[in-house]
């Protein structure tokens, strides 16, 4: 109960965070899109114009990220257990699909321009609203971004990206507007074509980034590395395997492992293991622990050390083995078994698996031989 408490309290200390930083988003890019509209319409300068639309996507791209908190806030209910904290990768893939849009279209519009040029008339005032546009967005892009990290939003760090695009944005029509009133050379139009082409490719990058959180990425090694750790601190663990975590939003991390313990351990020792490993990991890690499964390791028979480094021998000997475990023998049955983990860069992992079992089997033909593919997770 205590650590459902603590986790509430983290979840709706970072949804007020991201709340917060949104609506000063949101009210940032009202002002700052008004006055843009306003000195674009009076200097007929289609890029000061695209520029306040830009900020009217950014203003969008801040209430979608308050929408997506909400709903990623709910409560777990029957047809989603563990909650709805997934929503939050779908407004963020919402926020990278305006970004891409937003560059799409001011490609469009800069290259129509380049057709068909039209001198903008920049004056005084106008330089000035560009300058402090700059300041304000570089301030509000960088503010955004930090707390996003800080509380790992990728909706927010997607919109703090695109509010430092749109500083960039405003940086090039300054140029742009300082050049030709020195030189009457203009440029905007074809800054505004390299511009929009980094931010489609910007776009494209979070798009994919979220998606790959949606379909379910590999865990970042950092992490799984400090729960094995954690995990391999109880006295009574050899090794640890298998460990698997499932995003369901990022503050839920839900996994399941496998760890290797002596096989003199009886049945009460080995739950009230299972539960340390499981509270460990949470206090540790915030992870939440679904399932802790149990290799037994051999510690009675001499042979069976034997046979277990004899096995290994023969499975690392073949390119493209990660990993062997799960090793259990038993003289009076006949049974071996065992897990092992092909590289997925091996082309047919399935014919090597099949080589290698066959292989044992061969070794020894007294007994039946279990053998699991692992994936390399």
């Amino acid at each position: 109960m205590e650590n459902d408490r603590n986790l509430d309290n983290l979840v709706q200390n970072r949804d007020s965070v991201i709340i917060k930083t949104s609506v000063i988003g949101i009210l940032a890019n009202i002002l700052l899109s008004g006055a843009k509209a306003l000195f674009g319409v009076l200097t007929h300068s289609i890029a000061i114009l695209l520029d306040a639309v830009n900020n009217i996507s950014d203003a969008l791209s801040s209430v979608i990220t308050i929408v997506g908190t909400k709903l990623a806030g709910r409560k777990p209910d029957k047809k989603h257990p563990l909650g709805h904290g997934r929503i939050e990768y779908v407004s963020a893939a919402i926020v990278s699909a305006i970004i891409l849009y937003a560059g799409i279209t001011s490609f469009i519009e800069s290259v129509k321009k380049i057709i068909t040029p039209e001198v903008a008339d920049y004056s005084t005032a106008s330089i000035i609203m560009l300058s402090v546009a700059i300041v304000v967005k570089l301030i509000l892009g960088l503010y955004v971004r930090k707390k996003g990290e800080k509380v790992r939003s990728d909706t927010l760090k997607a919109s703090g990206t695109d509010a430092l695009f749109d500083a960039v944005i405003s940086a090039s029509v300054l140029i742009s507007a300082v050049v030709y009133l020195l030189f009457k050379v203009s440029l905007e139009a074809w800054l505004g074509v390299l511009i929009s082409a980094y931010i489609i490719k910007s776009g494209i990058e979070m798009l994919l980034e979220t998606l790959n959180e949606l379909l379910g990425k590999r865990a970042d090694r950092e992490t799984v590395e400090a729960i094995k750790e954690t995990i391999l601190k109880d006295p009574e663990i050899s090794g640890v395997f298998d460990l698997l975590l499932h995003n369901y939003g990022p503050e839920k991390l839900v996994g399941s492992v496998h760890v290797e313990v002596p096989d003199t351990l009886s049945a009460y020792e080995i739950d009230t293991l299972e539960r340390r490993v499981a509270e460990n990991v949470y206090r540790e890690h915030g992870v939440i622990m679904g399932a802790v499964g149990i290799y037994a390791h051999n510690t009675k028979d001499a042979e069976i050390v034997h046979m277990r480094e004899r096995v290994t021998e023969i499975i690392m000997a073949h390119e493209g083995i990660l990993q062997i475990h799960g090793f259990y023998a038993d003289l009076i049955s006949k049974v071996l078994k065992l897990d092992i983990i092909i590289d997925f860069g091996v082309k047919d992992r399935e014919a090597l698996f099949e080589h290698i079992q066959e292989e044992l089997r061969d070794v020894y033909p007294e007994f039946q031989v279990f053998m699991t593919l692992d994936l390399d997770v």
